[in-house]
């Protein structure tokens, strides 16, 4: 996967990250730090941006979630949550969309860290697969010009 022109490198993005996570310097950093560190291993090619004036997100063949912290909920923001199974119901925000789903984690909650990984492996499956499907109409259109 290679990055869009003009963004930041994911080694930039990786820093920032940190930076946010030390800043914030409470439960919100803390729960930060534990949310990338599941994300990671859940898939261990992910990479790490920087968008939005200062957003995490975390991205694998397009975006699989943001990572925003607020003074009461740091919010996990899947960008095609809406399409996902949940069956340990860990959506808990955002749930009126028909596209985007979101986990929002208040202070001294905690997160099912297997359903959690769960999650983020069906978003990387969801991305490749509409990955593919837009080669395989990218390639017919070509293939109809000749």
């Amino acid at each position: 996967m290679t990055a869009k022109k003009g963004a930041p490198s994911s080694a930039v993005a990786s820093k920032n990250i940190t930076k946010r996570i030390k800043d914030l310097g409470d439960w919100r950093g803390a729960t930060l730090a534990a949310v990338r560190a599941l994300i990671h291993e859940a898939d261990p090619d992910i990479v790490e941006e920087w968008k939005w004036m200062g957003t995490p997100i975390w991205s694998h063949d397009g975006i699989v979630c943001t990572g925003e912290s607020y003074k009461e909920v740091v919010k996990l923001t899947f960008a095609k949550g809406a399409s996902l199974a949940d069956p340990k119901k860990l959506f808990n925000s955002s749930l009126e969309g028909s596209t985007r789903r979101a986990i929002d984690i208040r202070e001294g909650e905690t997160l099912n860290e297997a359903a959690f990984k769960t999650l983020v492996r069906a978003a990387v499956a969801a991305n490749a697969a509409a990955l593919a499907k837009r080669a395989t109409a990218k390639k017919s259109k070509a293939s109809k010009k000749k």
